[in-house]
């Protein structure tokens, strides 16, 4: 019968006659095989080749010589303006495929890709991860996806899950932290918001992406089964919870092969193992090979300088590439626009966005997702501080937001910092939110005297700061695609100024609006620390509800604070050359290298704790206005694992716990295992379960090529954070073997 109906589709000579049979087919495999079987070999092969969806010829700056020929240009026609387009197959009723760059709202990139075009900014998804909630993901995800929807973008380039292994990344503002099962709910939740709203969504970069520096030519190198209980897991996780339309797979090399032609991760792991039944599109100019990556499982190349499937007509033709090659994928990226429901509810450009809404959604991530990582006493601030000095970081301004592909052009407005930046560099310079931290606390603080000071001059601050009741310095360290930082300092001399303001006034609170952990050498002469990660479009005014107390902060570090490099498995970034820093990595030449792993499956606090060693700040820590106490926690084993325990709120105030579940299987490190988010008002008791999710208490093994539960001991602890420092009940079960 379906061959009947697809014989039917060939003889029809009209689009509409073609979407209306299509339509009476309610499931997308066969809708899928429909559609791609009524297409002709060149149709199928179009729509495997994106093109960049814009064009840099109106930027009116010299382009360096590294920009691809590909990207010289206008605009193609029908393309809305974004990162990749793919034109329509008309004739058989598939849409054009608009891409966009996101994660952090609808991407513009400089703000030239459309000029004038702004979108709601969500706080960096690592604000996002602190948030510990994975149904405010979903939220943030279904507003992300409204907006594409209403802007005509149908594919949102979304959805990155590379865990921190390196706190110096450019790009780990655009991630979920250093644990997978964080970083897979969380960004699996936002993948399934964004696609609820019938636009497809990536998940990536598809793996090991864990550098900027050489992320062209380097060899991330680590075993297999390592390699599994980690970066693939969160991968795996995010798959799971999110079903992506697509994976995006990375730049650089994994064990020796490039990642979009690797046959272990995309067609063993990927498309074999976890049966994914989406499409695989390489990230832009990653793709090396035709018929290797194709082999290996490679769908869709995107544009830039990688020329390849230009020639897969002629490789098909010469009997290198199969024909059924060519339609798999093609028919998964069909069925992948048929599962999202991109078809059946097209988007289309000009629709209604509700701002103010969108808005909230962006405020309550940033509410939720700021970290109080040290307060003596000093916050919320108190109604008898009536002297307030506010100094630095453009606080009389706006907020800071993360640069490269994912940059969002803000609803009102946005100026850029131009220090030290020329060319193109100047036009990808960073980017601040028009919402001012300093009108936002003026705002809930009428009755105080609120001065500002732009930090230039350490001395200066510190005098004005001696005679305030509180002093409040901004501290700012942009980061960005492309680039790796120096070291997890503060640029522009703010050390030195947080310093001199600690040291003239200890009731100085420190805000920080970084996208990675920095060092404090200034940590003891400061009253209290809040991590404001890029807290997004009203990123003001919820600095400032927290500061007030009007809220009260709620997040936890989704990564560990080191408290120096030394600490590291990497004391040097490999392949770093601080004098070669280009954004996107432009002209950048560098000769491949290798990029070692040392922590294996250890990431982040499971390699503090295997070296014993104490970070600055441990992943999962995070203080609130009020306080909690543990009791009658009781283990349950078997074939699930959990613990029950008695959560009181002992403080004087409404807050928000999250008790973090920790297991150890026999031999091997602890790793977060489960959690809760429990908001409770003073006084207020509840008895609390953490359920351990059953891929935590594994292992891999790689000659059974299963996973596998070790019999023996597990240890495990309930805690305000990673480690022993903040434990606050343990016990062990002893587990048999499965």
């Amino acid at each position: 019968m379906l061959k009947r109906f697809v014989g039917l589709l060939l003889m029809t000579s009209t689009l509409t006659t073609a979407g209306a049979a299509l339509a009476q087919v309610s499931d997308p495999d066969a809708r899928a095989r429909a559609m791609v079987d009524a297409m002709t070999l060149d149709e199928q092969i179009g729509v495997l080749r994106t093109q960049a969806g814009f064009g840099l010829l109106s930027l009116g700056v010299p382009l360096p010589a590294s920009i691809p020929e590909s990207m010289r240009k206008a605009t193609p026609p029908g393309a809305l303006g974004s990162a990749g387009y793919v034109p329509a197959v008309e004739r058989v009723g598939m849409p054009a495929q608009q891409m966009s760059d996101a994660s952090l709202g609808v991407g513009n990139l400089g703000g030239f890709i459309r000029r004038g075009d702004e979108a709601t900014s969500l706080p960096a998804t690592l604000a996002l991860a602190a948030t510990f909630d994975p149904e405010l993901a979903r939220a943030a995800g279904d507003m992300l996806g409204a907006e594409a929807h209403a802007k005509g973008f149908n594919i949102q380039l979304a959805g990155g899950v590379n865990l921190t292994r390196e706190p110096r990344n450019g790009r780990n503002f655009e991630y979920a932290g250093e644990d997978p099962l964080l970083a897979g709910q969380i960004v699996g939740a936002q993948v399934a918001g964004i696609q609820g709203r019938h636009v497809v969504s990536t998940v990536k970069h598809f793996a090991l992406n864990a550098q900027e520096t050489g992320r062209f030519v380097h060899d991330a190198q680590l075993d297999e089964a390592a390699l599994r209980e980690s970066d693939l897991l969160a991968f795996e996780i995010a798959i799971d919870r999110g079903r992506p339309g697509s994976v995006m797979c990375a730049y650089n090399r994994i064990n020796g092969d490039y990642a979009c032609e690797s046959q272990f991760l995309l067609g063993k792991v990927l498309k074999g193992d976890w049966q994914y039944p989406g499409w695989v599109m390489s990230d832009w100019g990653a793709s090396h090979s035709l018929a290797p990556a194709l082999k290996a499982g490679l769908d869709q190349e995107s544009p830039q300088d990688g020329p390849y499937f230009d020639g897969l007509k002629a490789a098909v033709e010469r009997g290198e590439v199969s024909p059924e090659r060519v339609r798999d994928a093609a028919y998964r990226i069909v069925r992948s626009f048929h599962a999202v429901g991109v078809i059946d509810d097209p988007a289309k450009p000009g629709g209604a966005i509700d701002k103010d809404a969108h808005a909230e959604v962006a405020e309550r991530v940033a509410l939720s997702g700021m970290v109080l990582l040290k307060n003596d006493g000093v916050l919320p601030l108190a109604a008898t501080a009536r002297k307030i000095l506010v100094i630095g970081g453009f606080a009389d301004k706006g907020v800071l937001s993360g640069g490269g592909s994912s940059q969002v052009m803000p609803y009102g407005g946005h100026f850029t910092d131009r220090r030290g930046r020329d060319g193109i560099a100047a036009i990808l310079a960073p980017v601040y939110g028009l919402s001012s931290p300093l009108a936002a606390l003026k705002a809930l603080r009428p009755d105080a005297d609120i001065q500002f000071d732009d930090g230039g001059d350490p001395a200066r601050a510190a005098a004005l700061a001696k005679g305030a009741d509180v002093a409040i310095v901004f501290a700012t360290r942009p980061e960005e695609e492309g680039m790796d930082a120096i070291a997890p300092d503060l640029p522009y001399g703010q050390d030195a100024l947080i310093a001199a303001v600690g040291a003239a006034n200890p009731r100085t609170v420190v805000v920080l609006e970084t996208g990675n952990p920095i060092l404090m050498p200034w940590l003891s002469k400061v009253g209290a620390v809040l991590q404001a990660w890029y807290p997004g479009q009203r990123g003001g005014p919820a600095i400032a509800k927290v500061l007030t107390g009007e809220v009260s902060p709620s997040g936890r570090l989704p990564m560990t604070f080191p408290a120096g490099v030394a600490q590291l498995p990497r004391p040097a970034i490999p392949g770093f050359d601080p004098n070669n820093r280009k954004p996107l990595g432009l002209g950048a030449k560098v000769a491949p290298f290798a990029v070692p792993f040392p922590e294996g499956a250890d990431v982040g606090y499971r390699w503090f704790e295997r070296r014993k060693a104490k970070p600055l700040f441990a992943f999962g820590h995070g203080l609130t206005y009020t306080t909690f106490g543990y009791s009658k926690l009781a283990a349950k084993g078997g074939e699930g694992v959990s613990a029950t325990f008695t959560l009181t709120n002992t403080g004087p105030r409404e807050g928000t716990e999250v008790a973090q579940l920790y297991v150890a299987p026999p031999g091997r490190t602890h790793r977060l295992a489960g959690w809760a988010r429990v908001t409770l008002k003073p006084g207020e008791s509840r008895q609390v379960t953490i359920v351990a999710d059953p891929r935590l208490l594994a292992s891999y093994d790689v000659k059974a090529g299963a996973w596998r539960r070790a019999g023996g001991s597990y240890d495990l602890y309930v805690g305000k954070a990673a480690g022993s420092r903040d434990l606050v009940a343990k016990a062990s079960l002893t587990e048999g073997g499965r």
